[in-house]
C-alpha cells in the first residue's frame, strides 16, 4: 500500500523500518527539529533522522491545521497513513485523506490510558499489565474502534524504559500484521467502561515525595525512568533515582535507613540504580562503594 509514515520519538523507529520493509512509504511526518545540546542546533527527531537515512521524504509542519499543510498531505493519495506517537493533532481532514483512514499505535489496552503517558501511567499506578492496540483513528482522544491487540505482563522491576522497548518491538509486529491483513480486520468499538486518561508528565512530578506508601514512591520512581527521572537531595548530592523496589523498614519520611534504603510514609524504598549529576547511570551499591551513608536524606 501506499502509506504516509507520521511519528517522532525513537519508539517509532522500528516501525518505521517495518513499514518502509513492506510497503510504499510516500512521505514521512515528523515534528519540527528542536534546539538541543549546548549548542542548541536544531536537531532532527529520531523518525526523521532515520527517514533521510532511508532515503525517504519527509515533512515536519509545526501543526497540521493550515489548509495548505492539509492539501499537501492529502496530494500523496495515500491508501493508509500509520501514526505512532507522531505528537500533533491530526485534524479531519488529514484522517480523511488516506483512503482506508489512519491506524494508531497505541501503547495501551485501550480504553485504558488513552492520552499522552501510557507506558508511564501504566507502572505508577501499579497495572498488572498493559499492551498495545491497533487502532482506527477518529477525532476523539484515542476513541477510535481497534483493529488488533497485544498483552504484556508488568514485570516488579520495570521500568518506563523496559517496557516503552517490549512495547516498540511489540507495536511493530502488530502494525506489520494490520497492515498485511487489514481487509479482513474487523474493527471492535471501545467499551464505555473503564475509561482511563494518562496525563502528560509534569516536572513536577520528578521531585519525589517520601509521605507517600513505599510502593507507590517505587512505581513511581520506575515509572519516571529514565526521563524526565526522579530526583532528591542526598547526602551525595542531587541523586536522579532510576530503579527501586519497596522493601520493609521503618522511619521519618526521607531518612535514609542504610544503605540506599529510604523510609517512606509506610514501609521503605531501596533504590537500586541512580544516576548523580554529570555522571552516568550505576547501580545503587557501585555509587555507595567508598561513600559515606546513614544520613539524613
Amino acid at each position: 500500500m501506499r502509506v504516509i509514515f507520521m511519528g517522532t520519538p525513537e519508539f517509532s523507529v522500528p516501525a518505521l523500518k517495518a513499514v518502509h520493509a513492506a510497503h510504499d512509504v510516500v512521505c514521512v511526518y515528523s515534528q519540527p527539529p528542536r534546539p538541543a545540546g549546548r549548542g542548541k542546533k536544531p536537531r532532527l527527531t529520531p523518525v526523521h533522522a532515520r527517514a533521510e537515512a532511508l532515503g525517504l521524504d519527509v515533512r515536519h509542519p509545526a501543526s497540521l491545521k493550515d489548509p495548505a499543510a492539509q492539501t499537501e498531505f492529502a496530494a500523496f493519495e495515500a491508501d493508509i497513513a500509520v501514526v505512532v506517537a507522531y505528537g500533533l493533532i491530526l485534524p479531519q481532514a488529514v484522517l480523511d485523506a488516506p483512503r482506508f483512514g489512519c491506524l494508531n499505535i497505541h501503547a495501551s489496552l485501550l480504553p485504558r490510558w488513552r492520552g499522552a503517558a501510557p507506558i508511564q501511567r501504566a507502572i505508577m499506578a501499579g497495572d498488572a499489565e498493559t499492551g498495545i492496540c491497533i487502532m482506527q483513528m477518529e477525532a476523539g482522544l484515542d476513541t477510535g474502534p481497534v483493529l488488533l491487540r497485544d498483552a504484556t505482563p508488568i514485570a516488579p522491576l520495570d521500568t518506563a524504559q523496559t517496557l516503552h522497548d517490549r512495547l516498540s518491538t511489540m507495536g511493530t509486529a502488530l502494525i506489520t500484521r494490520a497492515l498485511a491483513e487489514y481487509h479482513d480486520l474487523t474493527p471492535t468499538p471501545q467499551p464505555q467502561e473503564g475509561v482511563t486518561y494518562a496525563a502528560k508528565i509534569d516536572k513536577s512530578e520528578a521531585r519525589m515525595d517520601w509521605t507517600r506508601p513505599a510502593d507507590e514512591v517505587a512505581r513511581h520512581i520506575r515509572g519516571l525512568s529514565p526521563f524526565p527521572g526522579v530526583w532528591f537531595d542526598s547526602p551525595f548530592g542531587r541523586l536522579k533515582l532510576l530503579n527501586a523496589r519497596a522493601v520493609v523498614g521503618q522511619g521519618a519520611p526521607g531518612t535514609i535507613l542504610h544503605g540506599l534504603t529510604v523510609a517512606c510514609g509506610t514501609g521503605a524504598v531501596e533504590v537500586l540504580e541512580v544516576q548523580r549529576e554529570g555522571k552516568r547511570a550505576m547501580s545503587a551499591d557501585e555509587m555507595l562503594r567508598g561513600a559515606a551513608g546513614g544520613a539524613r536524606a
